[in-house]
């Protein structure tokens, strides 16, 4: 299936992708990528090589990427952030066969790729498409994106997804909530996101437009600037945009709010409800090419489910409680020397290393991460889980728990706390909230007071490793 050229006979002159000053429909989105389709083609590009995009979000980004889904060329998006050392060994693990940049002179010195520039890759003619002179396989199975996971329990992965792995994630998203031809997503992750990308595949199948801001522009500012209906944040950007009065008008105007990422502070979903943002909650994965599981309306109050899984994905519950998914959005693996890998148990479940649970209507709540655990006196502990409980205290916006070594327990929850005024609450306070609360044992014996967080290169996910290591050289283990 060419999805770029469907869209356009389906939809022809709606618009389909926002930019600032300028919007092109699906018409011209045909033409332009096809021509740039053919440009690539004749750089030695054929379906199934893999190119590389190393940029922001900006319009050549994604008509690149709508481009490599035509072509059959497997479009590999990465982290325009990371270190020059991190984007190194990452390019010579993927190998691509082309870079396409938005500046060439940021490439490590070292790398050997053949690398174009990504503004004059898209600088194409916007009249009448033309045919594509090469075969495309048509298969569901076919390859189509390589997305590294977040790293936020590791070194970042290279996943593989198929066709039929974003095809059906997308229309598990729609038959969930309203998408369709006259609305319009904003683009506010990024396209080496799975979320980001998902927002791209998502418009091509039901017609709505992608809204694509300046790479600097604050967030608020595009809310404004362009027809947003449908909105995706994490907690951090929610938080933020709760935090300026002006933004709240048009965040009460979108269709969908869908947030997810992290586990999210209940305070912020008490105030998003109160303001009211029409919140959908969703548990997702770069393996299981985004949404997994999310609630079918706004949340009308604060729950600590994620709703019920979406069409075409399944879950299960191991027996330590280790969150299980299968279903035709399960990604085809982690690359390994430049082939899929896929480790499945004997009953066909892949593993996510996030623990949970099923109630009775079938929603997920998920607990945290297994590696994340730690014990305490015999007894597991979800740093998550204290870290919902410490947002349940008045004047917390936001906690991050390690562990920290004890000679008695062995390990006791230490928390990282950022605060709406600082010293405010006072720790004893704090204490004595969470001994209500939580409990004991998960009442963390030390607080370590924040104004702000250092999160993983070119995301807004807190780097919990980064703390853990601040408490390690602070407090080595006891002897």
């Amino acid at each position: 299936m060419d999805l770029v050229n469907r869209a356009s006979l389906l939809f022809n002159r709606s618009p389909a992708l926002i930019s600032s000053g300028t919007v092109y429909t699906f018409r011209q989105c045909d033409a332009i990528t096809s021509h740039l389709a053919l440009k690539l083609h004749n750089k030695g590009l054929h379906p199934g090589s893999t190119a590389a995009i190393l940029s922001p979000n900006t319009p050549a980004a994604a008509f690149a990427a709508m481009a490599l889904l035509r072509a059959g060329i497997v479009c590999a998006p990465l982290n325009h952030r990371f270190p020059p050392e991190q984007l190194g060994r990452t390019l010579q693990a993927l190998h691509p066969d082309l870079v396409l940049a938005a500046d060439p002179s940021s490439m490590p010195l070292k790398s050997e790729c053949r690398t174009v520039s990504l503004p004059e890759t898209a600088a194409a003619p916007s009249g009448y498409a033309i045919p594509i002179p090469f075969d495309r396989q048509n298969s569901m199975d076919r390859p189509v994106t390589i997305i590294h996971t977040s790293a936020s329990s590791g070194t970042p992965k290279a996943a593989l997804h198929s066709f039929g792995n974003h095809w059906y994630s997308a229309l598990g998203a729609a038959r969930n909530m309203r998408l369709e031809c006259g609305d319009c997503w904003l683009l506010s992750l990024p396209l080496f996101h799975i979320g980001g990308y998902a927002i791209l595949f998502r418009a091509l199948a039901s017609g709505s437009a992608v809204a694509v801001p300046d790479p600097q522009e604050p967030l608020e500012q595009s809310l404004e600037r362009y027809p947003v209906t449908h909105l995706s944040l994490v907690p951090t950007q929610l938080f933020r945009l709760l935090g300026n009065p002006s933004a709240l008008p048009r965040l009460r105007k979108l269709k969908t709010v869908l947030l997810g990422g992290s586990a999210v502070p209940a305070p912020l979903l008490e105030k998003s409800i109160r303001e009211g943002i029409p919140i959908h909650l969703s548990y997702g994965s770069t393996e299981m090419c985004s949404q997994i599981a999310t609630t079918p309306a706004p949340v009308r109050f604060v729950q600590d489910n994620s709703g019920k899984p979406l069409p075409w994905r399944e879950i299960s519950i191991a027996g330590d409680g280790e969150i299980l998914v299968k279903g035709a959005c399960l990604f085809q693996g982690y690359l390994v020397g430049g082939k899929p890998v896929l480790s499945l148990d004997d009953d066909g479940w892949f593993h996510t290393g996030d623990t949970g649970s099923l109630d009775e209507n079938g929603n997920l709540r998920v607990f945290g991460r297994k590696d994340n655990m730690f014990i305490s006196g015999g007894e597991n502990l979800h740093p998550e889980e204290i870290e919902q409980s410490l947002g349940a205290v008045k004047g917390i916006e936001q906690a991050l728990v390690v562990p920290l070594p004890d000679p008695e327990y062995g390990q006791r929850p230490a928390a990282f706390i950022k605060t709406a005024e600082p010293g405010n609450p006072p720790d004893d306070a704090i204490t004595e909230a969470m001994l209500n609360i939580a409990g004991r044992l998960k009442t963390p014996v030390r607080y370590i007071r924040v104004s702000g967080w250092t999160t993983l290169p070119g995301s807004q996910k807190i780097d919990r490793k980064w703390y853990l290591r601040q408490i390690g050289e602070e407090n080595p283990p006891w002897p």
